[in-house]
């Protein structure tokens, strides 16, 4: 394979249509009324063509099963963040603080059996607990099997039909992820496992990595994320690719002073996508330890928050794009890249596309077979930062289309503006932090100012884990995003951490005098959260609403009595689920109903113009992404719920007869 030159975005490229053959077919979400994979197909496009739920019923849609997560474990999950699948009239998914795997007929929720690993201290220990995401389903032409990763870290492969551990897999159905990582890790001390859901791609399982958030980090020493493939049928590892490369290995020289010996962190965390016919996984990829001081990995730091795309059967790189050159934001990827084929305005034929959401609220689209940009991507110069030790990259890329989706950088027209008084306020207490625009860097935190850097998106996005959802048919990208106002702040604490600087708080200034609020309203304007419909053809944002029925505390707000405040939308972890005709996304926080009922809703909107067509009860906040599917003639909608004092769990709609 030729290696092409090195751009200042660090793009490579290779003609991989003469290596893999002809085109392939566009992903087509979840076929035969089914929901076999996490994101309704191994590109993620989180689509359904099923039309039996509609905008002239959606609102009729009756609560037909709940299943409850309280005793999948020795305390209830209120944070249930699976997406399950549905195959062959049976629905699969991860439940409970232990995360055990329970499979349910679809019809009815009722229980067919129950997987679980009790893994003792290790699971204690474990960064990446709870029930997680989900898991993996593998067609071999049987019964099937079921593929998860336990909060210990280590992947279980099961008969569908049993939940009985297969045993010509790894070591009785079991292989030890801590195991071939080309690294020395402690199982109970080595920092990594994973959320999200292994990715089944032909006779080859991906495992990404994960570790604890990076904001305080114990020391600039963690262990490296690297992604590895491994054997469907025996669980052996077939390749491993060193998202932290090696010192002969391409991007070394990415990380100055040896810095690549020690540094961790570097995973997938997210989701991963496959084009089968292709024969190309695209993993994209976090950043490096620590979230916000680089000052001991000096360099771009290869191949942090980069999309990466390996061959599938070997793990060999064939192109990379790094979206951020030595992130200080914490703006790493979160969810899935989503692939479409799209007839591109200006170009000739189908472009097979990956289009990948982004904590900076960009989304970037690039040609799947090269990697090359659809649209120009510019680096353009920043300014250095003034924290000692720190080197900042000198350019940062730049996305010309499509445009942000939701804000970026912060200035005083972001402030909250309600009332005179409430904008007076908010001016004051911004005065205090550093404000500008994307890619600001942090600033060490002084009590005398500024106290720290207010960042727009915040170190959760924009978007975060739940990603974006595509429709295939007319190439239009639909992606749920949040504005959430915070300030990264640097201190020196020799006693939590042997780095220079870590995250942390002015010495002396009191919490309620550096909060982020205004007499308990969010310090920003709304909407807090919204929907962003764009066009993949043109690169062009169709329509935006406001996503998630305003508070009750900012409704019944007693500053806010006789003012007109439009629907706000809502902060959460939001997934969006499309359909035939519509938008389905649930809301991420709870409200009083005109009924009188403390809940949720969830919402449909038309897919052509954002119209709210409909809208159903749920006694909880989602925590996990709808799917659907149709089993006896019936379409379900089925999506997770909880929080608030709730346990989680699966809430499965249908229309009645």
């Amino acid at each position: 394979m030729t290696q092409c030159a090195k751009t200042a975005t660090v793009v490579c490229g290779v003609a991989l249509a003469a290596l893999f053959g002809a085109p392939a077919g566009a992903q087509q979400g979840a076929e035969n009324g089914e929901w076999r994979h996490y994101g309704g197909d191994v590109g993620n496009t989180r689509y359904s063509a099923l039309d039996q739920i509609n905008a002239d019923n959606f609102s009729d849609l009756e609560l037909v099963w709940r299943m409850k997560t309280d005793n999948f474990g020795p305390e209830p999950e209120y944070n249930f963040q699976s997406t399950p699948l549905m195959v062959d009239g049976v629905v699969y998914t991860t439940a409970g603080t232990r995360r055990a795997v329970v499979a349910v007929d679809a019809g009815t929720g009722e229980y067919l059996w129950m997987h679980r690993l009790d893994e003792g201290q290790r699971a204690e220990e474990a960064p990446r607990r709870l029930s997680g995401r989900g898991l993996a389903y593998r067609d071999t032409g049987g019964a099937g099997q079921i593929i998860y990763v336990t909060p210990g870290y280590q992947m279980i492969a099961l008969d569908a039909a049993t939940g009985q551990r297969i045993q010509s897999f790894g070591d009785g159905g079991i292989v030890d992820l801590m195991l071939g990582m080309d690294q020395d890790i402690d199982p109970l001390s080595g920092s990594i496992g994973l959320h999200a859901t292994p990715l089944v791609a032909g006779d080859t399982i991906v495992i990404g990595a994960a570790h604890i958030p990076g904001s305080a980090p114990e020391s600039m020493r963690n262990t490296k994320g690297h992604i590895r493939g491994f054997d469907a049928d025996s669980g052996e590892r077939k390749w491993i690719f060193h998202t932290i490369p090696g010192g002969d290995e391409y991007g070394n020289d990415t990380w100055l002073n040896e810095s690549w010996r020690y540094t961790g962190n570097t995973g997938v965390w997210g989701q991963t996508s496959v084009d089968l016919e292709l024969g190309i996984v695209y993993l994209p990829t976090e950043m490096p330890t620590n979230d916000y001081y680089g000052g001991h990995r000096h360099g771009d730091n290869l191949f942090s928050d980069s999309i990466v795309a390996v061959d599938v059967d070997t793990g060999e790189r064939l192109w990379h794009y790094q979206v951020i050159h030595h992130d200080v934001w914490d703006w790493d990827f979160p969810c899935a890249p989503v692939l479409v084929d799209v007839e591109i305005e200006g170009r000739p034929g189908i472009t097979k596309v990956i289009a990948q959401p982004s904590k900076q609220s960009w989304l970037y689209v690039l040609d799947r077979e090269t990697g090359e940009p659809i649209w120009p991507i510019e680096e353009r110069p920043m300014p250095p930062s003034d924290v000692p030790g720190e080197l900042l990259a000198p350019t940062q890329p730049f996305p010309t289309k499509p445009p942000p989706y939701d804000r970026q950088g912060v200035s005083e027209d972001d402030l909250i503006d309600f009332t005179p008084e409430l904008r007076a306020e908010a001016l004051e207490r911004a005065s205090n932090f550093l404000m500008g625009p994307i890619f600001t860097p942090p600033v060490v935190a002084d009590p005398d100012g500024p106290w720290g850097t207010l960042m727009l998106p915040s170190t959760g996005g924009g978007t975060n884990w739940p990603g974006g959802s595509v429709d295939p048919e007319t190439g239009i990208f639909y992606q749920y995003s949040f504005t959430n106002l915070v300030s990264i702040g640097l201190v020196n604490d020799p006693e939590r951490s042997d780095m220079d600087f870590i995250r942390g708080n002015p010495a002396g200034i009191p919490a309620r005098d550096r909060a982020l609020t205004i007499r308990g309203l969010p310090m920003v304007k709304p909407p807090w959260g919204r929907i962003t419909a764009i066009d993949l053809k043109r690169g062009e944002i169709l329509w935006q609403v406001a996503h998630g029925e305003t508070p009750d505390n900012v409704r019944e707000h007693p500053d806010l009595q006789g003012v007109d405040i439009p629907r706000t939308g809502r902060i959460g972890r939001v997934g969006t689920l499309i359909t035939k005709t519509l938008v389905i996304a649930g809301e991420g926080g709870t409200f009083t109903t005109p009924t009188g009922e403390l809940g949720a809703m969830l919402r449909a909107y038309d897919k052509d113009t954002g119209e709210e067509v409909g809208e159903v009860y749920m006694p909880a906040p989602v925590t996990g992404s709808p799917m659907t599917y149709m089993h006896e003639g019936a379409q379900y909608i089925v999506v997770a719920a909880g929080g608030g004092g709730q346990a989680g769990e699966l809430l499965a709609y249908r229309l009645l007869d």
